[in-house]
């Protein structure tokens, strides 16, 4: 079952819409899903569907409230694509984790005692930070961007935190994997997994960027870190 849920900003002084995705049954955990500068398309509220399925309470919100409810980008389309880097040069992360943290009270407030986050692309980056700012039980990033600018905050890692890197990102170059390897390689709370000559944005659920081979073999490992830290 799903539905748009309204949730409040921690300073209740606004609010915005999120996906919920529900199991049938009583959820085992639940788990934040952080979007790509595509906002809550297809593609997510297909990974909540998902994560549903597994017996979770999936939750996605819309980080793009910031500039107006419901913005939903297409990659595939280039003026769509170019709207959302636009977006993602306006975009203020900080109020993101603090949005992204209102998620994972509003999912606490549902009766689950333990709260994840996944995210990609932009959210791959976000879950990175919800790892360290929040108190997420256990984060999962894929392609994240920007994390090198990131490192000094990586002592705050307190909860396990997962990285999928394709060592062919067009959006994450060598300098950039080599110093996430270097900072984050002997983090006792982080596992970083490569993936030989895939490209950015390779476990989307839709379009030309998935590769199936490489996200069946991602998710499943997502699958599992979530498994032995959330359920």
């Amino acid at each position: 079952m799903s539905e748009i849920v309204r949730l409040d900003t921690l300073d209740k002084e606004n609010g915005f819409n999120a996906y919920v995705a529900r199991p049938q049954g009583e959820p085992k955990a639940a788990i934040v899903v952080i979007q790509e500068i595509f906002g809550i398309n297809a593609g997510i509220r297909r990974k909540c569907d998902k994560l549903a399925e597994e017996g979770y309470l999936a939750v996605a919100p819309d980080l793009f409230w910031q500039f107006e409810d419901g913005i939903e980008l297409d990659p595939d389309i280039e003026a769509e694509m170019q709207k959302a880097f636009d977006l993602f040069a306006k975009f203020d992360q900080d109020q993101g984790i603090r949005d992204i943290e209102a998620a994972i009270k509003w999912a606490r407030s549902q009766g689950c005692r333990k709260v994840g986050a996944v995210g990609y692309c932009l959210g791959g980056r976000l879950a990175y930070m919800t790892a360290a700012r929040t108190d997420s039980d256990a984060t999962v990033g894929y392609y994240a961007v920007g994390v090198d600018s990131l490192l000094h905050e990586k002592h705050a890692i307190a909860h396990p935190l997962m990285l999928h890197i394709p060592t062919e990102d067009g959006f994450v170059d060598k300098d950039t994997q080599k110093a996430m390897h270097e900072g984050l390689g002997n983090h006792p709370k982080v596992t970083l997994h490569d993936y030989e000559g895939l490209d950015h944005g390779f476990a989307t659920e839709f379009g030309k960027r998935r590769s199936e081979e490489a996200a069946n073999l991602a998710d499943s490992r997502t699958a599992e870190f979530f498994a032995e830290h959330l359920a």
